[in-house]
């Protein structure tokens, strides 16, 4: 009863770019696959473009070019880290599209990762997405390990 007066809780979260998705324990860095920062899931793209994982608002763009912050409507804090160890390549690989305040969709192209320079450096390619805010998290999906298209859904919160 009064359904339509409950709010809906739950964010969708999309897959960031082509690739394979899989859980944040398989990430290979242990700061996130032992979600030190907090939980989420990590896509190892077979493009170098790159989506925002959710709708919400860009707080920061890091000025290495290798992470972006931002928040949900429904108070996420979410960390798109691109690669692993990138922050040493002082920006060279990237191509920022997005600026502080910007409202952004799954459909909103956030950078380009030059996958080609990553591999000539040794650099791991995974692009990270975590929750910030653990906190706010009431339950999590799991992620399931596979091929996803950009935008694909890839796992659902509820806060």
């Amino acid at each position: 009863m009064f359904k339509f007066l409950k709010k809906d809780n739950k964010t969708t979260f999309h897959a960031v770019a082509e690739g394979n998705l899989i859980p944040i324990n398989k990430v290979e860095d242990n700061v996130f696959s032992e979600k030190m920062l907090g939980d989420g899931y990590g896509v190892q793209p077979t493009s170098s473009e790159i989506f925002a994982p959710v709708k919400g608002k860009i707080v920061s763009v890091f000025p290495t070019k290798h992470a972006i912050t931002m928040t949900t409507d429904s108070g996420l804090e979410i960390l798109v880290h691109m690669g692993i160890d990138t922050v040493e390549l002082k920006g060279a690989p990237f191509e920022i599209f997005v600026s502080e305040g910007q409202t952004v969709t799954p459909e909103t192209k956030i950078a380009n990762m030059d996958l080609e320079e990553l591999a000539k450096t040794d650099t791991t390619s995974t692009v990270i997405v975590v929750i910030t805010n653990m906190d706010a998290v009431k339950k999590i999906s799991e992620v399931t390990e596979r091929t996803v298209k950009a935008s694909e859904e890839a796992l659902t919160v509820e806060v």
